[in-house]
Formats: C-alpha cells, structure tokens, sequence
C-alpha cells in the first residue's frame, strides 16, 4: 500500500551557494540479496526480510535452517512455484553449505541466528566487502517497578517468556524485580503457567525443545546454577515426567543468580526465567547497562514519565512497555539490535531502506555561480570565496 510513495524520489535541499542547482534522493535496488534464517520461525523470519529485498527491486537467495529440515524443503517448493529462480531461490543443505553461501558476493547479506555464528558470518561476508544486517539474539532484560502489579506483570512475562517454550530472540531472557516483591512474583507466576498450560506434555499450545542437544544444554545451564546456589522453581501444573526423550522442558524460574553462573551470561533460549534482585531502580538500570547490548527491553511501570526515562536510559535493539515481544509486530517500528544483539534494522520502509541504495543526485542549471571558481584564479576569486564560505 505504501510502496509507491516510498520509491517515489525525495526532493533534497541544496547550499544557497549552489543555488540554482537542485537535488533528490533516490531508491535503487541493490541487486542480489542473501537471506540466512533461523530455525526457530523459519518462515517469518524467511518471508519478512524477503518482502523488503523484493519490495526494493531485488533477487534474493534463501539460505533456511538445516535444524528444522521440514520447514525449509516446504519452504523451497513454495518459493519455486511462486517465483523463476533467476529472481527468487531456496537453497536447502547442511553446515557446509552454509558457509560456502555466506561467503558468495552479495549485494547485501542478512543473518539471523546466534551472536556467536553472526560473528563468523560477518568475517566470511567482509572477504567480498558485502554490507551485513546481522538480527541476533543476547540476554533480553525485563525490568518491573515495584509500584506495578506484580500479577500482571507475572502473566505479561510468562506468555511472552513461553511462546515458542522460550525458543525466541526476543524472549525475556531475565527479569529484575523488586527484592520485597520477589515471592509475590513467582506466586503470580505459577498461576499464570497453570492457567496457560494445565497439562504440559499433552498439550499442542505447548512447544517441545527443537533437540536433544538444546534440551541437555538448557538442562546444564539450570543444573550449573542450582549447583553454584541457585534457587530453582520447576513448574509442572499436571506433574508430568518432562524429559529428553518427549524434549517437553517445564517452564522453570530460577533465582539467585550471581556472577559465575553461566545462566547470567548465556542466552537461555528456553522456558526458563533468570530472577534478579534489586533494591533501587537504578541498580537495575545499571545491571542492564553493564552487560551487553540486548535485542530488545521490556518494562513495566504504570507511570508514563519515569518509563520514558528509563526506556530512554536503556540501551537496546527495541523496546516494549507493559508488555513483551509485540514491538517486533509493529511494521511501521524498526526492528533489529544493537553491538552484541545485531546491526542494521528491516520491517516496513525501513526494510524497504535497507535493500535499496539511497542515492543523492544534484541537478545543476545551465548556468551556475561556481563557475566563478574556475581557474585562473584572481583577487576576484579569492573575494568569491571569501563571501561564499562566510558563516
């Protein structure tokens, strides 16, 4: 609907000692662009990005997660009765594959996935001098005030937290929470799960973990920190056996986090929710603020003056208020992260942005001041000057 305004070109101003020259921005398709996907919204985060690279003029080549097979052999039959493969194409394979497509050049390449494969994925794109969008993940932090209800923002946190069971970039990954209000929160919490989830392992609203590896490896980061002195809450409304073998993990708070537990460094991509404390908001602010740049902030505060101070204190990819996760549904909103969690941003016309060269175009008239400042250069010339570069 928008997409005609937004190729259209954008007039510029010009210098007045320019004048009467004239200026315009324009779009141009960048040419070809690779897309890497994830596994944990293979198609979302396949056809959102492409959207923008075919809105912007491109051909585009898809590169799916090896992790969720399926989804990408469906995907690849989908793209080709869609689109002649010279202008759109799904390229199916394993790790060897992905790192020969990665390192194709591109005119533009985007990744999302891991921070640590984002990083090996800009290394192996800077060979062709391929400009990069990298949509990571990190530790997204909640922060509740204590003036908020502890019963809605437990509700909040724990839908956003067990979408996908917690398989999401933007998931909460820990929340801060008011010291004197902590087992109020984990009450609410727990009867928030129920009310959600009654029955875990028979229940299709409730994901399984992608594997048995990512199982094990959020089972060693809740094990790692119950053996350094970590309280660990399971919650399992139906007491099910929840296990590797049916990969149904119960969505799990854990607190008492301190440095040295790997729960407090790693993203957590699971259902389970780090609880710190703090006594002051600006403890909290400053346990954000000294860890890596996330994804994305979520706060909750009925207070709309001291939010934005906060929001604005914060340093993030994205951010939502009173709630978590929905900012990235917001098509007229950027998404994308910042340092650790990503760079570069898409969604509406900013991905119709990114995929395009912005080019700047100066229409000069058939006659022009600044043929004065061809040589041979005079006293006349130097006065020229002088006038022109006056403040």
């Amino acid at each position: 609907r928008h997409l005609r305004g937004w190729m259209e070109p954008r007039r510029a101003s010009v210098q007045w000692q320019t004048w009467p020259a004239k200026a315009h921005v324009t779009y141009q398709p960048l040419g070809v662009v690779g897309i890497v996907s994830p596994w944990n919204y293979p198609f979302y985060l396949t056809l959102t990005p492409l959207i923008g690279a075919l809105a912007a003029g491109n051909h585009a080549l898809i590169k799916p997660s090896e992790t969720a097979p399926a989804s990408a052999d469906l995907m690849q039959s989908i793209v080709a009765e869609l689109y002649a493969p010279e202008y759109v194409r799904v390229i199916t394979g394993g790790p060897d594959v992905a790192a020969a497509f990665v390192a194709l050049p591109f005119d533009h390449l985007l990744f999302t996935g891991s921070t640590r494969v984002g990083r090996l994925v800009m290394k192996a794109a800077s060979e062709n001098l391929v400009p990069v969008t990298l949509e990571l993940g990190g530790k997204s932090p909640v922060i509740v005030h204590e003036s908020y209800s502890m019963q809605r923002a437990a509700e909040r946190i724990l839908t956003g937290k067990l979408y996908s069971a917690g398989q999401t970039c933007l998931a909460p990954d820990y929340a801060l929470l008011p010291r004197h209000h902590r087992a109020d929160f984990i009450d609410h919490a727990r009867h928030a799960v129920a009310r959600m989830y009654p029955r875990l392992v028979n229940n299709r609203d409730y994901t399984r973990i992608i594997s048995a590896s990512h199982y094990q490896r959020i089972t060693w980061l809740v094990e790692d920190a119950r053996q350094k002195g970590a309280d660990v809450i399971s919650i399992n409304p139906a007491g099910e056996t929840c296990d590797a073998t049916n990969r149904v993990f119960p969505p799990t708070i854990v607190t008492g986090i301190r440095d040295g537990m790997a729960i407090g460094q790693e993203e957590i991509f699971g259902p389970v929710l780090a609880v710190v404390e703090y006594e002051r908001i600006d403890e909290a602010v400053a346990y954000v603020n000294a860890r890596p740049r996330p994804l994305a902030f979520y706060y909750f505060d009925g207070q709309p003056t001291r939010a934005s101070d906060i929001v604005g204190r914060v340093a993030s990819g994205g951010v939502t208020v009173n709630d978590c996760l929905f900012h990235v549904g917001q098509p007229a909103l950027p998404f994308g992260g910042i340092g650790a969690s990503g760079s570069g941003r898409y969604h509406g016309f900013d991905g119709f942005e990114a995929f395009s060269h912005k080019k700047g175009v100066l229409w000069q008239r058939r006659w022009s001041p600044l043929a004065w400042l061809r040589p041979p250069y005079t006293q006349r010339t130097s006065r020229l000057l002088t006038f022109l570069l006056r403040d």
